[in-house]
């Protein structure tokens, strides 16, 4: 499919008269200047997580959480996936797998885990990335107003689950 589309493309770009390599070449160049943009920041977002994971820094914050948020009704084991989904997408999908692996795909953790992935964004990230590519400094109330969605998201992920599957 990809080829036919590609095919398709060149295919109209000759029948347009257009300089198809040229504009290729045009298009890889802004590539790699919106790269040279976003680069930093991500780069400093990726360190920041791999220091937050290693220090140990989730596993306190999720062992100091988890009876909390138990007589909430919340698992103990996506609270991690909570603390992390809004700074690491990779990082998240491993805790997925991680309580794929203890809990199952069909337990109430898995459920919610997996509509909680569906539901939620790795907000710093894409701040990071999306903003630091549109060259806006001053970020203002958006960190709040997308780390609020990601919060309704995880809340909404455990009522849904609880009202369609049960515990």
């Amino acid at each position: 499919m990809m080829a036919a589309l590609v095919a398709a493309i060149v295919i109209y770009a000759i029948y347009k008269r257009v300089a198809v390599f040229d504009e290729f070449l045009s298009g890889a160049g802004e590539g790699l200047y919106t790269l040279k943009q976003i680069l930093p920041s991500l780069l400093g977002l990726l360190f920041a997580i791999e220091i937050f994971k290693a220090s140990g820094a989730l596993d306190l914050m999720t062992f100091a959480l988890s009876p909390l948020l138990s007589r909430l009704g919340i698992p103990p084991e996506v609270v991690p996936l909570g603390l992390l989904r809004p700074v690491s997408g990779s990082g998240s999908l491993a805790i997925v797998s991680d309580i794929f692996e203890k809990a199952g795909p069909d337990s109430f953790a898995g459920r919610c885990a997996s509509v909680m992935m569906g539901s939620t964004e790795t907000t710093f990230y894409t701040i990071a990335v999306y903003f630091g590519a549109a060259g806006i400094k001053k970020i203002s109330y958006a960190p709040f107003a997308a780390l609020f969605a990601d919060f309704v998201g995880f809340a909404a992920s455990i009522v849904i689950v609880s009202r369609f599957f049960g515990r």
